[in-house]
């Protein structure tokens, strides 16, 4: 007995200590995401969980931005390509019963298509080299139509496109092979696609929020609560619904495809698709390992492989599986770090940075210094303090140019410029309304001792050249 007390007082004590620093990384999450939301407008749903327990779980903003009606945490997202891993299983469970090879070529599926040599690896891995749908169905298709994915394969059929490069030479995504692979799915089981996702995935792990749905505008289905995704119009300076944009209108014609998103489902639902992408609940193990392994390259600098539907990738946590998605209106993430098993969930529908929010909330869950968001007020330097600043910089992945034009900073790279609007004498904030700075430490001759980056409130060290 006497042994089992002192054992008692030290899990105790353990117990104790893990919910302070629990309480305390959900209050910084909480005040992380509040000022994401009042100076960012951030809006979406956020799950973070430890080993599959919930952590954190939070809602904020809106569902409707017409009806002032908020989301909560059963709230339904469009997940635009995080979808592509839930087809990518869709074809996998195929390969488990033997109704589909990975070697099986596209042609023996649709052989009216003019592309030889392609297989079902090659798609599921964007090594394809298929030409992209959007672009010239945005060209040629009658807007006045919405197409369906037999639409576009005989869409490509009568255009008769030619490939982008050979099979397996290289990777570039490819949204036209996962609507392809979803087709696959439907002539092999003889099931829509829709059906079929729901008897095979979303039913049996209890995904009760989850469906295939692109039906609001092609066949005026609606959801109960539901996350209309939206886009703030600058010149009108409100929130609309992509529809109500010409430039968008792609959104309408557009809505009956299937397999390269459309997916629609929960923070929660999407915890339970975590689970057993893990557990490997749905496939056998060892096509599960296939699922998350790096089959393709996708960047030399990152060293960020693809595997079937899903990135593979490191960061300073450990290595990464995740898969971000946008679409008009909506901008998401699903993440596991799988050294910690920490599974981080964003979803936004009104098409904030997703993914770089996810990487700001890995680091306060890690203990991390994040720098909390704050309202920038602008104020005056003269063209002879700003002639300090402008020059080459280097980070880990890329180089920044700051150029003073004007009397003016601006940062420009990738055909953009957006100003560096001055918040003191020696730090700058972009003025494109992300939440982004630089910031300087000078000596005593004003010139430049250390420079940093902030994103999202993660403070990176940067190197003029």
């Amino acid at each position: 007995m006497r042994f089992i007390l002192p054992l008692l007082l030290v899990l105790t004590f353990v117990s104790c200590k893990e919910t302070k620093q629990t309480n305390n990384a959900s209050s910084k999450l909480d005040e992380f995401l509040t000022g994401q939301e009042k100076y960012f407008r951030f809006n979406g749903n956020i799950l973070i969980a430890d080993k599959g327990q919930t952590i954190f779980q939070k809602s904020y903003g809106f569902a409707d931005y017409n009806t002032k009606r908020l989301l909560n945490d059963s709230s339904v997202f469009e997940l635009a390509s995080v979808s592509k891993q839930f087809t990518a299983t869709g074809i996998l469970l195929l390969v488990d019963k033997g109704k589909l090879k990975l070697t099986d070529s596209l042609r023996q599926f649709f052989p009216e298509l003019p592309y030889h040599n392609i297989t079902i690896w090659n798609m599921l891995t964007h090594t394809s080299g298929l030409p992209d749908y959007m672009g010239i169905m945005m060209e040629k298709w009658d807007h006045n139509k919405i197409a369906f994915n037999k639409d576009m394969i005989n869409f490509l059929a009568t255009e008769n496109l030619p490939a982008l490069f050979a099979p397996g030479t290289k990777w570039e995504y490819s949204n036209t092979a996962y609507v392809i692979l979803a087709s696959i799915i439907e002539k092999v089981t003889r099931e829509t696609f829709a059906d079929y996702m729901a008897k095979n995935i979303f039913k049996p792990l209890q995904m009760t929020r989850t469906r295939v749905y692109n039906t609001r505008r092609s066949l005026k289905d609606t959801i109960p609560n539901y996350a209309y995704g939206f886009f703030y119009h600058d010149s009108l300076n409100k929130y609309m619904i992509p529809d109500e944009e010409p430039q968008m209108n792609f959104v309408i014609y557009l809505d009956g495809l299937q397999g390269d998103g459309i997916i629609n489902s929960t923070t929660s639902d999407l915890l339970k698709w975590d689970r057993s992408i893990k557990n490997h609940t749905l496939l056998k193990e060892a096509t599960q390992q296939e699922m998350v392994k790096g089959q393709a390259l996708m960047d030399t600098a990152t060293k960020k492989y693809y595997g079937f539907g899903v990135g593979i990738g490191k960061n300073d946590f450990g290595n990464i599986i995740s898969h971000s998605g946008g679409w008009p209106g909506y901008v998401t993430y699903l993440a596991r770090n799988t050294h910690t098993d920490q599974t981080f969930i964003v979803l936004s529908n009104n098409m904030s940075n997703s993914s770089t929010i996810a990487l700001t909330l890995q680091n306060i869950v890690a203990g991390k210094e994040v720098v909390m968001p704050y309202e920038h007020k602008a104020i005056k330097l003269d063209s002879i303090a700003l002639k300090t600043f402008p020059g080459k910089y280097k980070t880990a992945t890329a180089d920044i140019l700051v150029e003073l034009k004007d009397g003016k900073l601006f940062r420009t790279g990738g055909g953009s410029s957006i100003e560096l609007i001055p918040e003191s004498a020696s730090k700058f904030f972009y003025g494109d309304g992300s939440d982004r700075q630089f910031e300087f430490e000078l000596d005593e001759n004003k010139k430049i001792k250390k420079a940093w980056v902030i994103s999202a409130g993660i403070k990176t060290v940067i190197e003029k050249l």
